[in-house]
């Protein structure tokens, strides 16, 4: 049987609902979040934002008590042991989220304690490709790897011209960038973007304006900000057109 040093509950700040992060059809909007560093807190933070309710747990009393006006509930407990996942009720919700990495060894004996409860939606936080792939053979159905993704996003923008990158499992990305000079001056329908470089404009954004949708008509013009997707390699090098 666990020990609980502590426990903390709040009512739910009313919010209006978003849904996501794996909300079921029956809008269940509840998250456990085992962990709560700087990851687990950023983002037990953001999911309360969008109006959901948050269990934030950690190990740390002095954490938990920092965060416990902040969501919904708070609970210091060792989920390592599943018992302890059992007394707060975590088998009862449909997303649960494991933000420990530092620590390997808990960070899987809680992705296997949530496998077991039959948590239907589980994301785990990894420090390394060797820890992602364990996560991912134990059978977590999300792991994220935000320092290797955060470097890698960086380093496209510091060596080119991007403003902004994100890149999808398949191989696919989406950028935003200034216009190369071979997409103005005429409709993009016009241009063989597509066909020529491999890429789809989506989005346009001129000076002074908030972004719009791009269709075959749109004219491009010098110095606007356009979003562009396609396989990486290709928004890549589009991207560095002059």
């Amino acid at each position: 049987m666990v020990n609980f040093l502590h426990a903390l509950r709040r009512r739910r700040r009313a919010k209006q609902p978003t849904p996501h992060f794996g909300a079921d059809q029956h809008g269940d909007q509840r998250v456990a979040v085992i962990g709560l560093g700087r990851f687990g807190s950023s983002l037990a933070n953001e999911l309360m934002r969008r109006g959901w309710d948050v269990l934030g747990v950690d190990t740390s009393t002095q954490i938990v008590q920092r965060l416990s006006d902040d969501l919904t509930h708070t609970a210091v407990a060792d989920c390592t042991d599943p018992e302890a996942l059992r007394q707060l009720g975590v088998h009862e919700f449909t997303s649960a989220v494991v933000g420990i990495g530092t620590d390997i060894e808990a960070s899987i004996l809680i992705a296997s304690n949530l496998l077991e409860a039959e948590v239907p939606n589980i994301w785990a936080k990894a420090i390394s490709r060797q820890h992602g792939q364990i996560l991912e053979r134990l059978g977590v159905h999300h792991v994220v790897l935000p320092e290797h993704e955060m470097g890698e996003r960086v380093a496209h923008l510091v060596t080119g011209r991007m403003l902004d990158f994100i890149e999808f499992d398949d191989d696919y990305a989406l950028v935003k960038t200034i216009a190369p000079e071979i997409a103005t001056g005429v409709a993009l329908g016009e241009s063989e973007v597509r066909s020529k470089y491999g890429v789809t404009v989506v989005g346009i954004k001129r000076p002074g304006e908030g972004f719009t949708y791009a269709t075959a008509e749109t004219v491009i013009a010098k110095g606007d900000v356009i979003i562009v997707t396609g396989r990486t390699q290709a928004v890549e090098s589009f991207a560095e057109l002059s």
